[in-house]
């Protein structure tokens, strides 16, 4: 597949995606989040690939949301039926659940910032990695909208409740050491190490019985969803679009009064 907002790489067993939007600081538009959600659901039959690390080209893994529309931005707001609008709220909460279904083990390589979508994308790896000078940041309440993507439950999930609390309340950055000791990272390094790092993580997995790795990160996932019977993310589309007819969103997105 030809991508507009990712780089792919392949080297044997191991596939290199990067966003690739780094004039922009990665940050998501529409196209990013239906190539990332295409790109993950493809690799369930490509049995080649065993790791799959996920990067940002540029300064940072991901800036969050793109306030700059363009060309590929389509807005829930201006969609032609109700069930467009519910598709295009959902694109989020299917690119993540595609990372997090993906059948190859993931690795997220941060650095710079991973803000609001790329916190997301980061969590929904199966390892992180970070460099002591990332900043992870979910500002959604700050900007008047919830935290959608199915994020909360799978911060709940891998860090916690009291811990996910503060983060999503309170909007505060947090750096990459902190990240590690809620567990948000597995690794933090001088970012002149972060690839030596993670190829480190990398070869210790493919070192592994590929069998026995791939079904061990499905019993993983298979408990991890017993976990979240009461998961309501569904309506995360719903939710955002709802938010989006607030003031301060359609003032941060530019869009016109109602």
């Amino acid at each position: 597949m030809n991508y507009e907002t990712l780089e792919i790489e392949r080297e044997g067993p191991l596939l290199r995606v990067w966003l690739n939007r780094p004039e922009r600081r990665n940050a998501v538009n529409t196209r990013m989040l239906r190539e990332v959600g295409d790109l993950f659901v493809s690799l369930e039959t490509d049995f080649e690939t065993r790791v799959v690390v996920l990067g940002g080209r540029g300064k940072s893994f991901c800036a969050g949301a793109d306030r700059k529309p363009d060309d590929s931005f389509s807005n829930p707001l201006e969609a032609q039926s109700e069930r467009e609008r519910r598709w295009l709220g959902q694109l989020g909460r299917r690119a993540c659940r595609a990372i997090e279904d993906c059948e190859a083990v993931t690795v997220a390589r941060v650095h710079g910032h991973a803000i609001g979508g790329g916190s997301c994308f980061a969590l929904s790896c199966d390892f992180r990695i970070a460099s002591r000078s990332a900043i992870f940041r979910v500002p959604e309440v700050a900007l008047g909208v919830p935290l959608t993507w199915a994020a909360t439950p799978r911060l709940i999930h891998e860090i916690g409740a009291a811990r996910t609390r503060e983060l999503l309340l309170l909007c505060r950055d947090i750096d990459a050491e902190k990240a590690l000791h809620w567990g948000m990272v597995h690794g933090c390094v001088d970012e002149d190490d972060l690839d030596n790092e993670v190829a480190a993580w990398v070869g210790e997995l493919l070192d592994k019985p590929e069998l026995a790795v791939h079904m061990t990160k499905t019993q993983l996932r298979g408990y991890a969803r017993r976990a979240a019977l009461g998961d309501e993310s569904e309506t995360d589309g719903d939710l955002i679009a709802l938010a989006r007819n607030s003031p301060e969103m359609r003032a941060l997105f530019k869009l016109p009064e109602k």
